[in-house]
């Protein structure tokens, strides 16, 4: 899941910023209004989270302007304002979800799986392919009943392929959910994943497409 950052406190950044990581998130960070406008017109993110209190432009004005451009990007209000007020103006501006500081950050992870399963139409939160399982509030894997242990990245790219099963994913679809800005990427890094996920769940699940990409689901023809 590939995450925006939008938050000027540098200390709340930089702990967030090494968490999330921790936790197989792609995490990029901007520490002002006007940046994180330019930034969301030119990419996209799974999930944004936002302060409010934000130099050069409000949170608030930040998530107006993306929704009036049709942005549906699910955001998650993170802030120390916690009047009703502020409450309802961020929701009214087009938040899904608000978290007042300080907040834990099993509390954040589950909101973000939240606005995850929501924008992508799930209303359950295991992700299931033929007998490969895969509970991203747990982070538990199993396969015919099997449990299977991952690294973070491993999981964060077996996820990945599972929220679109069918689909094919390209190589840097995968590094953009599994790498932020200045992380270095080997140029074969998704290649040893994948390696590594067919090592421990077996060969038949993840399929290649040679050129193309990689899916989970049944061979295509």
């Amino acid at each position: 899941m590939r995450l925006l950052l939008i938050e000027d406190d540098e200390m709340i950044g930089d702990s967030l910023r090494l968490a999330l990581r921790r936790h197989g998130f792609a995490l990029d960070w901007v520490r002002d209004g006007q940046a994180a406008e330019a930034v969301l017109r030119s990419e996209r993110f799974d999930a944004v989270l936002l302060d409010l209190g934000l130099p050069q432009r409000s949170g608030v004005e930040v998530l107006r302007s993306l929704r009036s451009r049709g942005d549906t990007t699910p955001v998650l209000v993170l802030t120390a304002r916690d009047t009703l007020a502020d409450k309802v103006a961020g929701l009214d501006a087009g938040a899904d979800d608000y978290l007042i500081k300080p907040f834990e950050l099993d509390e954040l992870l589950a909101r973000l799986r939240a606005v995850g399963r929501r924008a992508s139409g799930r209303a359950q939160p295991l992700l299931q392919v033929g007998e490969l399982r895969l509970d991203p509030g747990t982070r538990e894997v199993s396969v015919a009943g099997r449990p299977v242990v991952l690294s973070a990245r491993e999981l964060a790219l077996l996820q990945a392929l599972m929220e679109r099963p069918g689909a094919i994913l390209s190589r840097a679809q995968l590094e953009d959910r599994l790498y932020g800005w200045g992380e270095e990427v080997e140029s074969n890094a998704i290649s040893v994943y994948i390696h590594q996920l067919r090592r421990k769940l077996g060969d038949e699940l993840i399929h290649t497409v040679r050129g193309v990409g990689y899916y989970v689901g049944p061979a295509k023809a």
